[in-house]
């Protein structure tokens, strides 16, 4: 490697530097924090004399891989002995919850170069996906030896549970008046519902770095909200192209935001630690722990009504709402494989209703899913016309409020403790996040999306933001 690395020019000298930290680790916490602050800060100066991305021919594109990968691999090496100090130190021994992306940054300027700076991020987010270096995947790797961690793992998993932290802004309003839109969501209360509804319609109601936190917020609300006992998540109506004037439900990650590097990989953590697992278990509180046996979440019984398609993160909304109600002509994929990604905890729970092999090949091989077809019914409850859409959601929740909404929590909650303890996802959540890291930047993403999309010729649509305020 050496060798490779003076054939490009570098400093021999600084070389030589990077070469006399490669001992093994001591395992003393400040001894090694001062060996490896140094290491990455070698590391990156080395990396820095190289060009950027873009302009790097093939062998300084080998160079500058084996800088990362030595980085990455002693971050590794640093994080197996010192993960949980790392972790104690920031939370201030589990006291305080600091959510994703403040933790990473907070890592960094606790150990400068064990994840990624701020300043670093943002210069790299300003890049399209293909031309960057992929400095997050070191925010992937310290996440990985958290969750793996189970106290700390734990701790996070909580902290991704409590309300996002602009929720409260909001809350007085909608207790008031009922009603609120942010850009990509909108919310209202009906009698005792709260529709939940996309509205990102120029990307049929995709998911992206714009609408995450809106419809994260929008769901707290839903479920603190004291005046309702159900939540109907829906897609709102279509005003432009093949599906104007009709609705559909969700068309998963937002590929062109993706393909022009928009979607920071924290993204997909933030996705799957809050507003999916929140459905799923509730919104959490600091004062009370999210365990499944003796803490207390606050949740509600969420129904889901599937028009036209549910797409990747669409579809895996499916599998954690309590109802499932589709229109006779819609169908579910999980394109994971054209789009070089995971979907999100679909590997852990699509086989709970379709079986392994079915969900294998809705994940590896494309398979489509039609809601009417009996795969299709094992993860819809009621399959109708789609002009009977409406009524049926009404009557389901007609029925389900009429024999009480108490039980349903308490039975919502009696199939968790069996199929998807918290701890269970803990370790799942471990593994996604070193893996859908790699994956975010992984060429074959870039190739998939340019062979199966035509991410090139695909623009950005200028966005209009409802709510002045947000």
């Amino acid at each position: 490697m050496p060798t490779v690395l003076e054939s490009l020019g570098l400093d021999k000298s600084l070389l030589a530097n990077l070469s006399k930290l490669t001992l093994p680790l001591s395992g003393h916490f400040e001894t090694d924090c001062a060996s490896c602050v140094e290491f990455w800060r070698l590391n990156d100066l080395l990396l820095s004399k190289l060009p950027v991305k873009s302009k790097r021919n093939e062998h300084e594109r080998l160079g500058a891989s084996l800088l990362l990968s030595q980085a990455r691999a002693r971050r590794e090496s640093f994080l197996l002995h010192h993960a949980q100090a790392v972790y104690k130190k920031i939370t201030n021994d589990l006291q305080n919850f600091i959510r994703l992306e403040q933790l990473t940054f907070a890592a960094n300027d606790l150990i400068p170069g064990l994840t990624a700076s701020k300043q670093l991020i943002e210069t790299e987010n300003s890049l399209l996906q293909s031309q960057k270096d992929g400095h997050e995947i070191n925010q992937g790797i310290f996440l990985t030896h958290v969750l793996a961690n189970e106290q700390c793992g734990r701790h996070l998993c909580h902290t991704s549970l409590l309300a996002h932290p602009r929720t409260p802004e909001y809350q007085d309003q909608f207790s008031k008046t009922g009603h609120l839109e942010l850009e990509g969501v909108s919310l209202h209360r009906k009698d005792k519902t709260c529709y939940l509804e996309f509205q990102n319609g120029q990307y049929l109601h995709a998911e992206d770095d714009q609408t995450l936190a809106n419809t994260e917020i929008a769901a707290d609300l839903a479920i603190l909200d004291s005046h309702t006992s159900v939540v109907v998540m829906r897609g709102g109506v279509i005003d432009e192209g093949k599906y104007k004037g009709t609705r559909t439900f969700c068309s998963g990650i937002n590929l062109t935001r993706l393909y022009n590097g928009k979607i920071p990989y924290l993204w997909y953590l933030e996705r799957d630690m809050g507003i999916v697992n929140k459905i799923y278990r509730g919104v959490a509180s600091t004062a009370q722990s999210s365990d499944e046996i003796l803490g207390l979440t606050t949740e509600k019984l969420w129904i889901a009504a599937v028009d036209k398609f549910a797409i990747g993160g669409g579809c895996q909304y499916l599998l954690v709402t309590d109802i499932n109600i589709a229109a006779s002509d819609a169908y579910m994929t999980l394109p994971a494989r054209k789009e070089g990604i995971i979907p999100g905890v679909s590997n852990m729970r699509l086989p709970r209703f379709v079986s392994d092999r079915v969900a294998r090949q809705a994940i590896m091989m494309e398979r489509r899913i039609e809601c009417v077809s009996p795969e299709g019914k094992m993860i819809c409850d009621y399959v109708v016309d789609s002009a009977d859409m409406d009524q049926t959601i009404a009557n389901t929740i007609e029925s389900i409020s009429s024999s009480g909404v108490v039980s349903a929590t308490g039975n919502r909650k009696a199939f968790r403790i069996d199929q998807e303890p918290l701890d269970r996802f803990r370790k799942y959540m471990a593994v996604y996040a070193r893996e859908q890291a790699y994956c975010h930047f992984s060429e074959a993403l870039i190739g998939n999306l340019e062979r199966n999309w035509d991410a090139r010729n695909r623009k950005i649509k200028a966005t209009q933001n409802v709510n002045p305020n947000n």
